[in-house]
């Protein structure tokens, strides 16, 4: 019996887990792929799951998808909304939610997958399907690699893969070279005097502090990095203090970097401790702060020949019109690594998930969406299922069809 991939779509959307805990997905990815009658391995990197179909000679493809979920409380207020909750690597107990699409990719993946068992008289080839843990932390894919993912199965001639992003549903972005920004996610730990919140002059603030930080960040992509480079610095977190009435003797920010260029990354890396040290030290903190590097995705970089030769197969199955280059894009992924490691090229591409209703042609056409349209990572973020799952699905199929050899049909 075919899949039902909004059955199952759906009943990932209700059960995410979070990174390096997907244990139920990867046993529901596992169970279909054997019963599809691919080599099964389980997991590597942890719960990454891989599957073979060794079908004569020819290329090896290798289709990746990712399956973590985020600690977000969702707000989509859908009938198959998650409920669930986890706990984080910190210990706390944490709302979590597919926010970010994986449930798509990971459906979409099964879908091409038993598309390609059933039509596998067409092609010739090795193909070979990877789920992979803790995209969202940046080590999934190199868990899996330093996990002997490829002495596992077959080093691929080409990684492919795509993420649901907030276009029309029915369209698919593709970008030659630099498609995804770097990022680099870092705590700054700032050491002040503790103290009574009534005799501030007795104490050092940190609280204070970090708020100086963090106002003077923001300078260094307005007046540091040229204008023809790009770069992004939030400070996601601020954590300190445990009452109104203590000055606390040490504060925590939680930044994000993202980049297109190593040389603008270590501009911007060096300008952040320059600018934690110089306001330590006027305010007289009693020691330096102490950054700590936690994650890093490397810059996403589609091979541009690879890149052209799959936009025309997916021209081709989807129409002309519905394949555009959507511009470099600031978030991160790490399906890099999987290519790097192989030595392959990359294609990644974006699939549009939302109601292509919601979107003005020009605006669209000029790079401009629509202000009310949910992110990725938003917990309002809710693609549609038709014709998202489909469109996926006969882009995964399309564009390993391409790469893989002719068969007997």
């Amino acid at each position: 019996m075919p899949l039902d991939l909004g059955a199952v779509y759906r009943d990932l959307h209700a059960n995410p887990e979070l990174s390096f805990q997907e244990h139920r997905t990867a046993g529901l990815v596992a169970e279909i792929l054997t019963s599809l009658e691919l080599e099964v391995t389980t997991g590597i990197g942890g719960t990454g799951v891989t599957g073979v179909l060794a079908n004569g000679p020819g290329p090896t493809v290798l289709l990746r998808a990712d399956m973590d979920g985020l600690p977000v409380l969702e707000a989509t207020g859908l009938p198959y909304a998650s409920t669930a909750r986890s706990t984080d690597p910190d210990g706390n107990d944490v709302p979590v939610m597919h926010a970010c699409g994986h449930d798509v990719h990971v459906t979409c993946l099964l879908g091409a997958t038993e598309r390609l068992v059933a039509d596998r008289a067409a092609w010739s080839g090795t193909l070979v399907v990877l789920f992979q843990p803790a995209e969202e932390q940046g080590g999934g894919a190199e868990a899996m690699v330093a996990d002997g993912l490829y002495d596992r199965v077959p080093a691929p001639d080409v990684v492919l893969g795509q993420h649901v992003a907030p276009l029309p549903a029915g369209f698919v972005g593709l970008r030659p070279g630099p498609a995804m920004a770097a990022a680099d996610s870092l705590s700054v730990l700032v050491h002040g005097t503790g103290g009574h919140g009534s005799r501030p002059e007795a104490t050092v603030d940190p609280v204070l502090l970090a708020a100086a930080i963090t106002v003077r960040l923001q300078g260094i992509v307005a007046r540091e990095i040229a204008a023809t480079d790009a770069a992004v610095v939030t400070v996601g977190q601020l954590h300190a203090g445990t009452k109104n009435n203590i000055i606390p003797a040490e504060a925590k920010l939680g930044l994000s970097v993202r980049t297109f260029d190593e040389s603008v990354r270590e501009k911007v890396v060096a300008a952040i401790e320059r600018i934690a040290k110089g306001e330590a030290t006027a305010s007289g903190a009693p020691r330096e702060p102490e950054l700590v590097f936690e994650e890093r995705f490397p810059l996403t970089v589609n091979e541009p020949a690879a890149s052209e030769r799959t936009a025309a197969a997916l021209r081709g199955a989807l129409g002309e019109q519905r394949v555009f280059d959507p511009g470099v894009v600031s978030g991160s992924e790490d399906v890099g690594v999987l290519a790097t490691a192989a030595g392959a090229p990359l294609v990644y591409w974006l699939l549009g998930g939302f109601d292509p209703a919601r979107f003005d042609p020009a605006a669209l056409a000029a790079g401009r969406l629509p202000d009310d349209l949910p992110s990725n990572h938003s917990p309002h973020f809710a693609p549609v299922i038709d014709p998202t799952l489909e469109v996926g699905v006969t882009a995964l199929v399309a564009a390993a069809r391409e790469w893989l050899g002719a068969g007997a049909a």
